[in-house]
């Protein structure tokens, strides 16, 4: 038995897909396929938060820069707004590393519900649904990967194409 895919609650093995203590014989799986959910603006909103964040401070810079030329002042008085721009621009130099790594965390889990689908049985049934895309990327893929490893039947065990359910079909 080949394990392709194992977590705390989902495991896809050359024989069964369990997930949450249900056990799917994958002879006995017809059709996969997966739908997307949704957009969480919530997410989206997140996303945005953080690019104003980053954003921020720069232009904060860039206009205190802006500022301090188009006031005119003496050397010593351009050069203080200068550098306290340049200053506040530098500001968001420590705090990026940490947003740019919770954006990209950020577009790792998705901002849609993911399903997975099956015929199980002649009926349809959701064998997982997630936020996390990356895991669920995994996931489906081990699904293909050990459907893919069983002997081809005529009509039986068709992976879908992202997003849609296809009709049944042989394996190529």
């Amino acid at each position: 038995m080949i394990t392709y895919f194992d977590d705390r609650s989902v495991q896809v093995t050359s024989t069964t897909v369990r997930v949450d203590g249900r056990a799917y014989p994958l002879a006995e799986l017809t059709t996969v396929w997966h739908r997307r959910g949704e957009r969480s603006w919530r997410v989206l909103a997140e996303r945005g938060a953080i690019g104003a964040a980053i954003a921020g401070p720069l232009v904060t810079a860039v206009l205190g820069i802006g500022l301090a030329v188009w006031l005119q002042r003496s050397a010593v008085v351009t050069i203080a707004i200068v550098g306290i721009s340049v200053l506040i621009g530098l500001a968001v130099g420590p705090v990026a590393d940490f947003l740019f790594e919770y954006l990209d965390r950020s577009y790792a889990r998705g901002s849609r519900e993911m399903e997975m689908w099956a015929d199980w049985r002649g009926r349809p049934v959701r064998l997982l649904h997630t936020r996390d895309a990356m895991r669920f990327g995994q996931i489906y893929r081990a699904v293909q990967r050990a459907m893919e490893s069983l002997p081809a039947a005529p009509g039986q065990n068709v992976t879908g194409s992202s997003g849609s359910r296809p009709s049944p079909r042989s394996r190529p």
